[in-house]
């Protein structure tokens, strides 16, 4: 969760109040309008203006009643392949055994779906697509999997061919099982991403794909980004990590989603 402790100095919000604001955010990953008027004896209007600050200053995201966690995974490609791999790690292992032969599958950009792409198997026959050079360097050397990349121009933060000739190129596929990269995620504010034409390419992904399944670091839960992907019942299966907060895997599955526990990490 996002470290709050440095936060305050230059607010113009009584300091009192958005520290327990932001106590809240980091504890339940959201906050209600009507239930903070309510404690703080202010009015909603006071409220909702406390969070358009905290909101512009990136600490919240702003939604419909209230306030939820901004995502803290915006940072490079190049900067996430090296973060938390024992952990993206275990997910991709976890990921794996969604896997059927003969499949087609497409997998989407993302540090934590390269992690999965090196634990796919020699011997498992698979179509894979991507649009990810890493990705695709990662399974081209696996040789029971056909490969098929995709095009275009490559934008370096996401790490991926976004834009016109990409797109086009997905229209027509039709895979058996989506594996879905995202930057957030939440039960009722749906699934989201940083950039909007990473945003766009996986939405339509999810148009076409037969299932969609994703793997989700603590710190996506219960989060927003910028760009919105889709809502969450475009995904059938999620895969956490081993200590996913109760909260948020139990609101997950309220929505119907299979949920899929990660073994522990190794360190």
């Amino acid at each position: 969760m996002r470290d709050y402790s440095r936060v305050g100095k230059n607010s113009s919000l009584p300091a009192d109040r958005e520290r327990r604001i932001l106590d809240r955010l980091s504890r339940d990953g959201q906050v209600n309008s009507t239930v903070l008027a309510e404690e703080f004896s202010t009015s909603e209007d006071t409220i909702r203006r406390d969070l358009r600050e905290l909101a512009a200053r990136g600490l919240c995201q702003r939604v419909y009643g209230g306030a939820v966690v901004t995502s803290t995974a915006s940072t490079p490609i190049a900067v996430r392949v090296g973060e938390s791999n024992n952990r993206k790690e275990a997910l991709g292992r976890t990921l794996g055994t969604l896997l059927r032969p003969k499949q087609f599958v497409y997998i989407d950009a993302g540090s934590t779906n390269l992690a999965f792409a090196r634990m796919l198997s020699h011997d498992l026959p698979l179509t894979v697509a991507t649009h990810d050079p890493a990705i695709a360097a990662c399974v081209m050397g696996k040789t029971a999997i056909k490969l098929l990349l995709i095009g275009g121009s490559v934008n370096r933060e996401v790490g991926a061919a976004l834009g016109g000739r990409a797109m086009r190129e997905v229209a027509g596929m039709r895979p058996d099982l989506l594996v879905l990269g995202l930057c957030s995620i939440h039960a009722n504010e749906g699934l989201g991403a940083f950039d909007a034409e990473d945003a766009e390419m996986k939405s339509a992904l999810i148009a076409t794909a037969g299932s969609v399944a994703v793997a989700v670091l603590n710190e996506k839960l219960d989060s927003v980004a910028a760009h919105k992907v889709s809502e969450i019942d475009s995904i059938s299966d999620v895969v956490v990590e081993a200590d996913a907060p109760p909260s948020a895997t139990t609101a997950l599955s309220e929505k119907g989603l299979r949920l899929h526990k990660a073994a522990p990490a190794t360190h």
